[in-house]
């Protein structure tokens, strides 16, 4: 479980990160719902996840070096 100021922080980024994802997406993907949702789909799976995979990635060979040594 998330603790609770670190939930509050990850509520702002997110918020953040929809504003970014709304500036740089065309209004003709924006029509409805469904397409809303699959715009945001395309752009989180284009932009976050490889990021945020990356991220943990490192994170985990960090953590493999700092039990070796």
């Amino acid at each position: 479980m998330m603790n609770e100021k670190d939930s509050r922080r990850m509520e702002a980024c997110i918020q953040e990160v929809a504003e970014i994802l709304y500036r740089n997406t065309s209004t003709k993907e924006l029509i409805n719902f469904e397409r809303v949702e699959q715009a945001v789909r395309t752009k989180i799976l284009e932009e976050v996840s490889p990021k945020v995979a990356f991220f943990l990635s490192n994170k985990l060979q960090e953590q493999k070096k700092e039990g070796k040594e």
